[in-house]
């Protein structure tokens, strides 16, 4: 059996997760199983649309404060290929798909399993009064640059496991299981989609970008640096460099310590007050 699925995690976002699903309705690919973990949002499965691509629900408890975000991904992730999927996409709750996005990353993955793709990803302006051109997408298309930005019918490969993000990425159920999947040690905000892309060097995988698989980041308000995730940063950052050596986020850190919120000590970083 094969398949497509497309998987992602949701605690609130809820028009949103519902555009996501008018544009994965859209493609030239429509998915075969579209996969919402729900992060103790039980209002989720009554808020989609009935027609187009029909989400599978499945809940997940949640503390609100501290969202089991690679547990999350897991519980989809899995959840797909039990469903007999062969292909398997994250995409983030507040990523829209890019009419090629599903086909270009399905061709992708069977035509060189051994890879973990992602796609560009385009952070939109806020929308206006009715909302982005779903079907226009392409016309608001300017990839995020610190990423790698293949042109649509380009690949690139040897990619940094740094670069690495969850926004929008897809590999076969075969690698998947190589991976491991996500640490369910982190819990809360950041580190561990970094994380991810170590273990998917760590099982011999490559790190690739495929310029047809387009994602368009729907704007909502956020800090930065993201002050209210503190704790969880430093948490997750900690486990982190037991992991593998080195602090993750240091861009972020960083910015704390120049508002006095945190300090170096010797290889650790500190919250103050």
């Amino acid at each position: 059996m094969s398949g497509v699925a497309v998987v992602t995690v949701v605690h609130g976002r809820h028009a949103h997760l519902r555009a996501q699903q008018a544009t994965l309705a859209r493609g030239e690919v429509v998915p075969d199983l579209y996969v919402v973990v729900a992060m103790g949002d039980p209002q989720i499965e009554g808020v989609l649309a009935d027609g187009g691509v029909r989400p599978r629900c499945v809940p997940l408890a949640a503390d609100p404060r501290r969202l089991p975000l690679a547990a999350a991904r897991n519980t989809g992730f899995e959840t797909a290929r039990a469903a007999g999927c062969d292909v398997v996409i994250g995409l983030d709750v507040d990523c829209l798909a890019g009419s090629g996005l599903v086909a270009g990353y399905a061709r992708a993955v069977r035509e060189d399993p051994d890879r973990v793709w992602s796609g560009p990803v385009t952070y939109l302006p806020p929308s206006g009064p009715g909302g982005y051109p779903l079907d226009r997408l392409s016309e608001l298309d300017d990839p995020h640059p610190a990423r790698p930005a293949p042109a649509p019918g380009e690949v690139a490969t040897g990619g940094e496991p740094d670069l690495f993000w969850s926004l929008s990425f897809a590999l076969s159920a075969a690698a998947w299981e190589r991976t491991g999947g996500f640490d369910e040690a982190y819990v809360g905000y950041g580190a561990e989609d970094t994380d991810f892309g170590r273990r998917v060097v760590r099982a011999g995988l490559d790190l690739a970008w495929v310029g047809a698989a387009r994602a368009y980041h729907q704007h909502h308000p956020v800090s930065s640096p993201p002050v209210e995730h503190l704790d969880d940063i430093l948490r997750n950052g900690r486990l982190y460099r037991a992991r593998w050596g080195s602090w993750p986020m240091r861009g972020w850190l960083e910015e704390f310590e120049r508002r006095g919120l945190v300090a170096r000590r010797g290889e650790d970083w500190m919250r103050l007050g």
